[in-house]
């Protein structure tokens, strides 16, 4: 073997070094996949605020705004990978099982699945709430429009969210009292109660038009956003406990030109900092086209990203749909146009990741053959992989896909609910679960059930501290995406 010089010795080390370096630095690869064209007959128009859910079955579920078997009112579907329709709307007569469902699904703690149609129901065209099975049973629990005046709200645009309480809580866009919408408590049984009524006050200061649905942040209050009033007519984000008392914590378009931001359609997500991120469909430094934000609880607003901030708004515009964490912690969504496609005449919209410090990388974007208007939300499954829908595009353009996008995050696990009293029972979704050995709650064991490779069953065990659920499975220790609270 010829012996090296000193000289290449120093040029080899040189190369491996740049070669290690610039492994270290570069990007994870983003692969992106068409998983379903939509046809009509198996349904339509994914529509704003969708994002799919995760079921402990570990198929995806969501709605469709339109198309189905025999109707055109929309259906629900899961995705096995194959798309399955489980149900389409307007099966009854007078559709009183509801119509166009245009919020996702949630699954429960009980295991069944529960959502909202915008229209529908056993009062006319004012939408309901359903409780429905993987297999399609479909049971409606609320039929609004129920008071006179439909002071119980009508138009639930928005899908569900479970309390800690056991109650699901959401929104009606109009209804209640003054006509502007409403918040909601309804027990698993169907009972309703209207928990606020917007524009309770004079010109609507408290908000208008509840588009989005509500979370529940870690201090046990909901949180949500109005499309309109509030002191500058833009919109508004508030706090509302569960007894229904409500305090506005933003107005938007506070500045000058709104670069703030104006008409939150979106909903919010509780960063793990502790403070919320959301968007705005308008307003924002560059003509309108929109901004993504932080908040603190207490109502201190941080705009991260006003969108069109590149020539022909390549970086997107028009956010609607709520942001989510990913597991790298960095956010994640879309916006309905914008980007480099010349195929649609605003662009077809983008797939982005922003920072906690409002550092934006687009990821994708669409070109009307991968779909167009991605305005329906994001949701990262335990294998962490980022699912998404588009309202149009696809192989007939006039009906929307399902995609996906791979962006080199890892797995975990998902906890439902996550918080809880020692003893609450506690079900853990992941991927490849079978022959787990192990579950503990910040350092805690307890004990568990493995279900299936998709499912875990288990209690939070005494001594359990607040802090982050890990599975130790043959292959992996897999860490939950959120923090644990132990109450």
């Amino acid at each position: 073997m010829k012996k090296l010089s000193p000289a290449n010795v120093i040029v080899i080390l040189f190369v491996f070094i740049f070669c290690a370096v610039a492994a270290i630095a570069a990007p994870a690869q983003t692969t992106f996949a068409t998983l379903v064209n939509f046809d009509s007959t198996n349904g339509a128009n994914p529509e704003f605020p969708m994002a799919l859910v995760q079921g402990s079955d570990g198929n995806f579920y969501g709605t469709t705004e339109l198309g189905g078997a025999t109707t055109s009112y929309g259906t629900l579907f899961k995705l096995t990978p194959s798309l399955i329709t489980i149900y389409s709307f307007c099966a009854q007569s007078g559709c009183t099982d509801g119509a166009y469902p245009m919020g996702g699904l949630i699954q429960a703690t009980n295991g069944s699945l529960y959502g909202t149609t915008q229209q529908g129901g056993a009062n006319g065209a004012y939408g309901t709430v359903f409780k429905i099975s993987s297999t399609g049973a479909l049971t409606t629990l609320y039929s609004f429009c129920a008071q006179t005046g439909c002071t119980d709200g009508s138009y639930p645009i928005a899908g569900l969210v479970q309390g800690t309480d056991g109650n699901f809580y959401g929104t009606t866009m109009g209804g209640g009292a003054n006509d502007a919408g409403t918040v909601f408590k309804l027990t698993p049984t169907g009972a309703l109660t209207t928990l606020y009524s917007f524009c309770t006050q004079t010109s609507c200061t408290d908000g208008d038009a509840p588009y989005a649905g509500l979370i529940q942040a870690t201090n046990g209050n909901f949180y949500g956003t109005t499309e309109g009033g509030g002191a500058n007519d833009s919109g508004t984000i508030f706090e509302i406990t569960s007894t229904g008392a409500l305090t506005t914590v933003y107005n938007f378009c506070a500045q000058t030109n709104c670069t703030d931001g104006a008409t939150p359609l979106g909903g919010l997500v509780q960063g793990s900092n502790g403070n919320l991120f959301g968007i705005t469909m308008g307003g924002g430094a560059n003509n309108g086209h929109g901004t993504v934000f932080s908040i603190t609880t207490a109502g201190s607003l941080t705009t991260l990203y006003s969108f069109c901030a590149q020539s022909s708004c390549a970086d997107g515009a028009f956010p609607l749909a709520a942001l989510i964490q990913g597991n790298d912690g960095n956010f994640y969504g879309t916006t309905a146009e914008g980007g480099n496609s010349n195929v649609c005449i605003n662009g077809c919209g983008t797939l982005f990741r922003i920072t906690s410090g409002g550092t934006l990388t687009t990821l994708e974007n669409f070109d009307l053959a991968n779909g167009y208007d991605p305005s329906g939300g994001l949701m990262q499954a335990t294998n962490g992989i980022l699912y998404g829908t588009t309202y149009q595009g696809g192989t007939d353009p006039s009906y929307g896909t399902v995609y996906s996008l791979s962006a080199g995050l890892g797995s975990f696990v998902e906890t439902r609910p996550n918080s809880g009293n020692v003893g609450t029972k506690v079900m853990i979704l992941g991927t490849n679960l079978t022959g787990a050995t192990g579950v503990s709650f910040n350092g805690t064991a307890a004990k568990f059930t493995v279900v299936s490779h998709a499912e875990i069953t288990t209690t939070v065990p005494a001594g359990a501290t607040t802090g982050t659920v890990e599975v130790t499975t043959p292959k992996a220790k897999l860490k939950s995406n959120v923090v644990f609270q132990v109450n």
